[in-house]
Parts: C-alpha cells; sequence; structure tokens
C-alpha cells in the first residue's frame, strides 16, 4: 500500500461529484419527507454538512496530507459552529433564511461539534481508499 505523503491528487472532477452528491444528500436527509428519525435529521444533516466541508477543503488542498486535511476542515467546521455565538440583527436574519440556515446554521452545539469530526474522519477514511483505486 502506498503511503499517504505519495497519494495522487483526487481528480477535480471526482471532487465536485463527491460535493455534489453529499449535498444532495445532506439537503435529502435534512428536508426530504423521508420518514426518518429525528436524531438521524439531526445529526445526518450535521455530519453530511461536515463531509461537504472535507470535500472543499480537500480539493483546496489536493498534495496535503489526508492527517492534516482532516485537521483543517474540522477547524473550519468548529469554528462556523462557534460562530454561532455570534449576535447581531443581519446575522440573525440571514440565518433565518434557507441559505442560513443550510450554511451556518441557527443555535450553537458541542454535540455539532463532535458530529463533524466524527464524519471528517470518516470522509477522511473514504478519501483515502478513494484515492488509493484512482
Amino acid at each position: 500500500m502506498r503511503s499517504e505523503e505519495r497519494m495522487k491528487p483526487r481528480p477535480l472532477k471526482s471532487s465536485l461529484a463527491l460535493f455534489l452528491v453529499t449535498v444532495m444528500a445532506g439537503l435529502a436527509v435534512r428536508m426530504a419527507p423521508l420518514g426518518l428519525p429525528a436524531v438521524v435529521v439531526k445529526y445526518g444533516g450535521s455530519m453530511l454538512w461536515a463531509v461537504m466541508i472535507y470535500w472543499v477543503v480537500s480539493a483546496a488542498l489536493p498534495r496535503w496530507r489526508l492527517t492534516v486535511v482532516g485537521l483543517v476542515a474540522g477547524a473550519v467546521a468548529t469554528g462556523v459552529e462557534f460562530f454561532k455565538l455570534y449576535h447581531s440583527p443581519a446575522m440573525d436574519a440571514f440565518r433565518m433564511t434557507l441559505p442560513g440556515m443550510i450554511l451556518l446554521g441557527r443555535y450553537f452545539s458541542v454535540r455539532d461539534i463532535v458530529a463533524y469530526w466524527v464524519a471528517i474522519g470518516l470522509a477522511a477514511w473514504v478519501d483515502g481508499r478513494i484515492r488509493l483505486t484512482e
């Protein structure tokens, strides 16, 4: 098996496909009437949002080690979660819109941070497997 440092960057088309599939799955989990349990809707959507962040970071930093990409993605996701603690009339109004709810969310949750890190760890693992086969 090749070492992580020698893995080829994922092709941009593959990155875009992974991003789009993840976004569609996240929107379906959160918004489609699938009859899923509330915990799956809440944390499944949060985890897929974090995986989307991972795909963006891994595409932006294609030659970086996957562990470092995962740490950067986790830091971004955690930073966005902590940003929910900031309130201004304009920011709160944006958070009440559909794009604001999807991109930023509305309420701070430590549980979401845990879900993000678990999801990003899984995404990095999957990414490693994908890159070994490309």
